[in-house]
């Protein structure tokens, strides 16, 4: 079959239908992926607009903390009532609390509407990654990855220059505001896009107390990385405190899904050892990516002396080989008709690629541009492979479950590993300086003020500063090369399950 014309899929979607449906869903990743991205550089002007410096990293936790609790509740949901039935509510969601967010007059006001708008951007990638579930079989979803690549690639690039560009040359408010019509324009297409879509009329109780448990759990979890080793101690009554309340509210929320008569996170979803390994490896992957893009930019900055735009170029390399790497997964994915090797080979180079960069030490830019290339390479292969895995050992009514299960401890993958990769270097350089005795001290919110800190300082003090930069770096991606390492033995034991050529598993109904 030709790629640029696509027969219809055995489900009975055409080629015609299957675009119709991703004309609106595309616009949704978009929505979602950028809305991750876009607001990072605009971070400092909104604290110094809104004089909220104390607060500065809940600008951006708080959309994340809501987004990931309500990934999976959407999931169950719309197994329940259907995509559309969820996503034109969670799109209109989203467009106001874009319209709230632009129009905050304080940091308190603007930290509550993030948290407004993640309820709806939570939505947006769970269900349109479900939608593409329900009219693509997992075999044939590599001949339309060039489309969901490409809305990923553009967040990944275009967001922080976007972001960066509208803060200065407009204002941070222009960031929000551009929200509105392209939401509004998600929301006219994905109602006539998704109208072919299976509709279900309830049929099922939905879990409260699960769901209260899971939103207290990843509540405990995120609040704790996020104030972990910056505004408290890593061992501080506070951390511990949360961390107790986090697993205490984890251990009821397995209790209570085994109990539920039609629990949040059905545990037969969780029984399958190819779900499980998939969801773990791709924990692991959005562990390294993450920890990628959180260290990247410093290191070009305070390693390699360049400042906050040139950074952002600098780590393209990266970005840009990750959306290569997802599209070429889909098509071979298609081909092979498995995804285990993909895994695997992308583990395998991700595990080189930091390990590389850990050693690089001083090394000409060219060759830290060619590792990050193959580092974000390696990473690309693993994200939409691990998805396609998990779909496609999903029945179809849980199909929505399991991607919104997914996503969300991919979430909470890449939530670790940028407090994990920020832990590992401030400690390390941390207890070189002090080592040392250098009065330096490195504030990752406030940049310049740790550079102004350098200026008292002799050749011989500045030349040691560096080295312990040097080391701290090289610590930061070891131990993440290594975490991949680990990953790989994961995904060896996943049984390697064909994709099927079809939308629904053997023995399901056909019947929409």
């Amino acid at each position: 079959m030709s790629a640029s014309a696509p027969a219809a899929q055995p489900a009975g979607y055409s080629h015609r239908e299957i675009m119709q449906v991703l004309s609106g869903i595309l616009l949704c990743i978009l929505l979602a992926a950028i809305d991750q991205t876009v607001v990072v550089p605009a971070v400092p002007a909104i604290a110094r607009d809104l004089n909220g410096f104390g607060h500065l990293s809940w600008i951006v936790s708080a959309y994340l903390l809501t987004s990931t609790a309500s990934t999976p509740i959407y999931g169950r949901l719309s197994d329940m009532w259907g995509r559309r039935a969820l996503l034109i509510p969670a799109l209109g969601l989203f467009v106001v609390a874009s319209i709230l967010c632009a129009l905050s007059s304080s940091i308190g006001a603007l930290i509550a509407f993030r948290a407004l708008q993640g309820v709806g951007g939570g939505g947006l990638l769970s269900l349109a990654q479900a939608a593409i579930a329900d009219v693509i079989a997992p075999r044939e979803r590599g001949r339309y990855q060039a489309f969901m690549a490409g809305m990923w690639g553009i967040a990944s690039i275009a967001g922080p220059i976007v972001g960066g560009y509208v803060t200065v040359h407009l204002t941070w408010r222009w960031i929000f505001w551009f929200n509105v019509p392209l939401g509004l324009i998600a929301i006219v297409l994905s109602q006539r896009g998704l109208a072919n879509l299976p509709v279900r009329h309830g049929g099922g109780r939905i879990d409260y107390a699960g769901a209260a448990l899971l939103t207290g759990a990843i509540t405990a979890f995120l609040v704790l990385m996020s104030w972990g080793g910056v505004s408290y101690p890593w061992v501080s009554p506070e951390i511990l405190a949360l961390a107790a309340a986090g697993t205490a509210l984890a251990v009821g929320l397995v209790v209570q899904e085994h109990l539920a008569a039609e629990p949040l996170l059905p545990p037969r979803v969780f029984r399958s050892k190819v779900f499980r390994g998939g969801v773990a490896v791709a924990f692991f992957a959005s562990l390294g990516l993450f920890a990628g893009i959180f260290l990247l930019p410093l290191y070009f900055q305070l390693a390699r002396g360049a400042d906050p735009a040139t950074s952002g170029l600098e780590v393209m390399p990266f970005l840009a080989a990750n959306v290569v790497g997802a599209y070429l997964a889909g098509q071979l994915a298609r081909r092979m008709g498995r995804t285990k090797a993909l895994l695997v080979a992308g583990l395998v180079i991700s595990a080189a690629g930091f390990g590389a960069l850990g050693l690089l030490g001083g090394a000409a830019m060219g060759l830290v541009q060619a590792v990050l290339a193959v580092l974000g390479f390696g990473i690309g292969l693993i994200m939409p492979s691990s998805l396609v895995l998990v779909q496609n050992d999903a029945e179809r009514r849980d199909v929505g479950v399991a991607t919104g299960s997914f996503l969300f401890l991919r979430t909470m993958g890449g939530a670790f590993g940028a407090t994990l990769a920020g832990a590992v270097f401030i400690g390390r350089f941390g207890g070189l300086v002090a080592a040392l005795a250098l009065p330096v001290r490195l504030n990752l919110g406030n940049l310049d003020a740790g550079r102004a800190s350098l200026a008292g300082l002799s050749v011989a003090q500045r030349a040691a500063v560096a080295g312990a930069l040097g080391s701290a770096f090289s610590l930061a991606f070891l131990i993440t090369g290594f975490l991949m390492a680990l990953a790989i033995l994961i995904a060896l034991t996943i049984e390697d399950v064909p994709l099927r050529d079809s939308i629904h598993q053997e023995g399901e109904p056909i019947g929409h």
